[in-house]
């Protein structure tokens, strides 16, 4: 059998286990040696909501020489420190790819309840004592998670200082024996990998060379989120745990009093929006964070914050619904209640980024766009970007504006001061209480321009417009790419449209369609409300067919697009639990652009 050389980097490793078995940990440990070592890589953890030591835990890591956009649907090598957990994943490993086992089960085995029984033909094993390996090297088993990553990372000849080096910071604030013992356990087992005759195709090649000042930092989602609140100047935080958004609550719980500002941890989430409104009127940036559920809680406040046009941030990272659903899967199916969420027509800012690099950038610009269109502005999420790893490179020098209020300047003392004046641009100028000689009143009634409670229908009719108008200018907000098109230029055969983390899996498979000589292009959305109809628009009338892949069952992005635009789109709706599947999108566009061939009218004879 003949095997091509392999030019670039580009493996998958999966990491199954129970609970308490170290499985997160032991892929903390890889994505973050393999960043270092200055590779591409994009990480996912699924996790049970259960306590420990029930439930299944998994780690997957991609990491590549060339830039990726998303996992691939099936691992090259799988790792078992459970085998009850690991077995139902063997079919996911690749033909020849590599399953990692305890070869040393400490008691005996039932028939079909060991991993090796389970592997398929085409799968190469690999057999291995991690137990004794961690039990004689530091006299205890509590390690072997280490020694199976280091019998990996020898394998396949990885950077050992790197993996000593990230140990290291990992466990910085233990004992110097943790990080003693792991390491230990790491080297024994990196010893034995490299004795190893590697029987897999697998291989890695050298990292690509890292651009001038520019380093590779690992980082979430929600990590993403936290530094993009602090890069932006943000003065206060109020929150109430959920899953999957309560990380960013304790990173920014560690962060903020270090620069004076504030963090409030409140009884409950109706509490904690009310008190990031009250904040933003008072003229601080401040944010909450949330999901679905505790996002549902929010709604009244959120009206309250339109009409009385206060700025406040909101991330909603979402997870499987309805009601408290499944905390620890993804979904797309807050849309709707991002969008449309609250009592009257009460229109705010909705972004969705795409990527980590995105979650930086949306949560920066959000406190921009909050204050210069006086609004709430929710940043989207799900619990696969909130918790997705990827090695980001971001720029040195802070790219966001720390004020971007209009606000009252020079004006005629000797006229009142408006509020809620009705100006060209829809935004009235603004000050906060103590500004003097500019009282006001505010209110969650409708009211004039001084912001005096009336129901006038004159009134109603013009506020209406004004909260609305403001608006027309977000599409082109500068600094974030609101939408961007990838493929094939021109006319094309199958346009995909998509929204939030699936997009890395549209990139994926529109790049495999081209391949295959389909004529495709994709298009993500990063500003779901207002909706930049005229792009939308430019890209649909580019494409013979569009499809629209989200996970909600309702096809909310679809309803969406289509309503405002008026065309109908191909839907594929998917709710697993789990991220999109490449090849189901991929399997939709074949589909799409044979529906498109059988339509062309036959040649002329």
């Amino acid at each position: 059998m003949t095997v091509a050389r392999q030019t670039a980097t580009d493996i998958q490793i999966a990491i199954c286990g129970a609970a308490g078995d170290g499985t997160i940990a032991a892929g903390d440990i890889l994505k973050r040696a393999m960043a270092k070592a200055g590779y591409k890589v994009i990480a996912f953890d699924i996790y049970p909501p259960e306590i420990r030591g029930f439930g299944k835990c998994i780690a997957r890591v991609r990491f590549t020489s060339e830039q990726v956009y998303s996992l691939k649907p099936q691992s090259d090598v799988l790792i078992s420190l459970n085998d009850s957990h690991a077995i139902s994943h063997v079919g996911e490993v690749g033909d020849f790819g590599a399953i990692i086992y305890e070869a040393t089960p400490i008691a005996t085995v039932a028939d079909g309840a060991h991993i090796s029984s389970h592997l398929l033909p085409s799968h190469l094993p690999y057999g291995v004592a991690f137990r004794n390996i961690s039990e004689r090297t530091t006299g205890s088993v509590r390690s072997r998670n280490f020694a199976a990553v280091g019998y990996l990372a020898g394998l396949y000849s990885m950077p050992r200082p790197v993996f000593h080096q990230t140990i290291a910071e990992k466990f910085k604030t233990k004992a110097a024996a943790v990080t003693t013992d792991n390491i230990t356990a790491f080297d024994a087992g990196f010893e034995a990998g490299a004795a190893t005759f590697k029987l897999d195709f697998n291989s890695i090649t050298a990292p690509p060379k890292k651009g001038k000042g520019a380093d590779l930092v690992m980082m979430s989602g929600n990590g993403a989120v936290a530094k993009g609140c602090l890069e932006a100047g943000i003065d206060a935080f109020f929150g109430y745990p959920i899953t999957p958004a309560t990380s960013i609550m304790e990173r920014l719980a560690v962060e903020l009093p270090k620069r004076g500002a504030r963090l409030l941890q409140t009884e409950d989430e109706i509490s904690a929006i009310a008190a990031t409104i009250g904040a933003g009127y008072a003229g601080s940036r401040a944010a909450t964070a949330t999901s679905g559920p505790g996002f549902a809680l929010m709604t009244e406040m959120m009206g309250l914050a339109a009409i009385a046009e206060v700025p406040a941030v909101i991330f909603v990272s979402q997870r499987g619904g309805p009601s408290t659903g499944m905390p620890t899967k993804t979904e797309q199916s807050d849309l709707n209640l991002a969008v449309f969420g609250a009592a009257g027509d009460a229109q705010r800012i909705v972004l969705a980024p795409t990527n980590v690099e995105g979650c930086w950038k949306c949560a920066g610009r959000a406190f921009e766009m909050a204050e210069k269109y006086q609004t709430p502005v929710v940043v989207l999420l799900d619990l696969y970007l909130s918790n997705r790893y990827e090695a980001v490179t971001l720029p040195v020098t802070n790219p966001f504006t720390a004020d971007c209020r209009k606000t009252a300047g020079k004006r005629d003392k000797a006229m009142p001061y408006r509020r809620y004046q009705i100006t060209s641009d829809g935004v009235s100028p603004c000050a906060v209480p103590g500004d003097e000689g500019l009282q006001h009143t505010i209110t969650g009634l409708e009211h004039d321009e001084s912001g005096r409670p009336s129901d006038h229908p004159d009134v109603h009719q013009k506020m209406s417009q004004k909260r609305h108008d403001k608006f027309k200018s977000a599409v082109k907000y500068p600094g974030i790419k609101i939408t961007k098109r990838f493929g094939d230029k021109g006319k094309v055969e199958v346009g995909v449209l998509g929204w939030g983390s699936t997009f890395g899996e549209i990139l994926e498979a529109m790049i495999h369609a081209r391949k295959k000589g389909i004529r495709c292009a994709a298009m993500k959305v990063v500003m779901l409300s207002p909706l930049p109809v005229a792009p939308i628009a430019s890209f649909f009338a580019a494409c013979d067919e569009i499809l629209v892949p989200e996970l909600n069952y309702e096809g909310q992005f679809a309803n969406l697009v289509s309503s405002a635009l008026g065309r109908p789109v191909n839907r594929l709706n998917r709710v697993p639990g789990t991220p999109m599947h490449v090849d189901d999108i991929i399997g939709e566009i074949r589909r799409l652009a044979v529906k498109g061939h059988h339509r062309q009218p036959a040649a002329a004879e």
